[in-house]
């Protein structure tokens, strides 16, 4: 008789407070026999940190530990063959556990589908095996709501956009926005900033480190160290303040 494959289950946690993960993605979490979560080599993981209390005894726990933790590489290693493989190696460690039989909870921060390393695996089992998406409130809205701040008003379009953008495409993209959040800053902050700065953004500007967790830090904008800014910072552009 052949075996029921298990679920492949991307479970976005929320942005850093525990109590923000949801009803079924707590449910899910403590039904899952395997828990895998990516992780930093030598670190827990901000992800694991969130859902740790709610783990059970009988629970396996999957640590996919990332090879490299930046893009800046000498030559002649390329950092998009590395971390290719690693997902690649990953998506096989799961898939021995679906093909057992047995569910596999992918916890990711934030939301699974929103900058989420759980998409790489998605992208590679999905079309294999039964696979459940359960979001997540992402680190923009948790954001949003620490700065106290709405992100757009009435008939406003909201752009993410990523730090790692060049200059003059950043600057581009920032010029055409009604409200905006910039994300991936780290060591592209001082760009970011200047960017903000030539369009006269930054007295709009808010910046805030590791939104809802217990280590948040919300720090003016040009205050801010630009070799700091943590990977889990992000600044908010509100759109324009409306009556309504």
């Amino acid at each position: 008789m052949m075996t029921q494959p298990g679920r492949l289950i991307g479970l976005g946690v929320g942005p850093g407070d525990p109590e923000l993960i949801t009803v079924k993605a707590l449910r899910l979490l403590r039904e899952s026999p395997v828990v895998a979560y990516f992780v930093a080599k030598g670190k827990k993981g901000n992800a694991f940190g969130i859902i740790e209390a709610h783990l059970q005894g009988a629970q396996s726990l999957l640590p996919l530990v990332y090879p490299v933790t930046t893009e800046a590489l000498p030559a002649p290693l390329s950092y998009e063959q590395i971390i290719s493989d690693f997902y690649d190696q990953a998506a096989q460690e799961v898939a021995q556990h679906l093909q057992a039989g047995r569910d596999v909870a992918v916890i990711c921060e934030g939301d699974p589908f929103f900058y989420g390393s759980y998409m790489y695996l998605h992208d590679r089992l999905a079309q294999r095996f039964e696979a459940q998406v359960v979001p997540g409130v992402c680190s923009m809205l948790g954001g949003a709501s620490v700065l106290g701040v709405p992100l757009v008003y009435r008939n406003q379009s909201l752009s993410v956009l990523s730090g790692v953008l060049p200059h003059d495409e950043l600057k581009r993209r920032l010029a055409d926005a009604d409200a905006a959040v910039i994300m991936k800053l780290g060591r592209n902050f001082h760009k970011v900033r200047e960017v903000l700065g030539e369009l006269g953004l930054a007295v709009r500007a808010l910046y805030v480190e590791r939104a809802t967790m217990s280590n948040q830090k919300i720090v003016p904008l040009n205050e801010v160290e630009p070799m700091s800014s943590p990977y889990f910072s992000l600044i908010i552009v509100p759109g324009e303040w409306w009556q309504g």
